[in-house]
């Protein structure tokens, strides 16, 4: 099993402080919307093996394949279980490269099948992968948000846009935060180098650490709209 990524520059998105805030603005504009739930789940695993096979051959199929077993060996376990191996499989087989290296863009966001096929990715991908396979092993959606947090940077006051998953064991509850940049998980409240901006997942939007949802993250939410029709391309859901 390959060790966690290195790299000379922070573990962090690269996204510029304008499109920082654009992301952090659609939020806002957003207020007042209804939310749209996510379609139901048509997992295919023959389809995602094709998809795999076509993208990026068999390097790629070898560990989509270490992603099946890590499904059959987790699914049933408790969730504490869940969340630590989940976390580790993401972080030990994605390495962090900026997306302009990647995919030639400043900020693309990976489907799973992506992010395991080029063994590469940032904060977003880490977290839409963490989120997809959790949901597979039968966490509940609601349980489960993408957190877009300004993290600082060492022992600076430099932030960078971020992005980790939180997993709600009730609506209210402080969340765990799983975390590319830190090997282990951690209640919020002891992520002081974490200042939410808003999370969302398939079905809600909400600002900062806010329990009430305020809008529909599809609608507000390009990218994230863009890497579920690709999802759905794919066999995930």
């Amino acid at each position: 099993m390959a060790s966690m990524s290195t790299s000379s520059s922070p573990p962090c998105c690269s996204l510029s402080r304008r499109q920082f805030l654009a992301s952090a603005g659609a939020l806002l504009l957003g207020v007042g919307l209804g939310i749209n739930p996510s379609s139901a789940v048509a997992f295919n695993p023959q389809r995602l093996r094709q998809s795999m096979q076509q993208l990026y051959g068999q390097g790629g199929l070898s560990v989509l394949e270490e992603w099946f077993a890590l499904l059959e060996r987790l699914r049933g376990q408790d969730v504490q279980a869940q969340l630590r191996d989940v976390n580790d499989f993401f972080n030990r087989r994605i390495r962090w490269v900026e997306d302009i290296r990647v995919w030639g863009e400043e900020d693309f966001w990976a489907t799973p099948l992506e992010a395991l096929g080029k063994g590469q990715g940032d904060c977003e991908d880490y977290s839409i992968a963490k989120y997809i396979t959790l949901k597979q092993l039968g966490v509940p959606g609601e349980r489960l948000r993408m957190i877009y947090v300004r993290a600082r940077i060492g022992r600076s006051q430099i932030t960078q846009a971020h992005m980790v998953l939180g997993y709600y064991s009730t609506p209210n509850a402080e969340p765990l935060v799983l975390d590319n940049i830190a090997p282990s998980i951690s209640p919020a409240s002891q992520r002081n180098d974490l200042d939410p901006v808003f999370s969302f997942n398939s079905d809600g939007l909400w600002a900062g650490g806010g329990s009430e949802s305020r809008a529909d993250p599809l609608a507000r939410l390009s990218r994230w709209r863009s890497v579920i029709g690709r999802m759905q391309s794919q066999g995930f859901i």
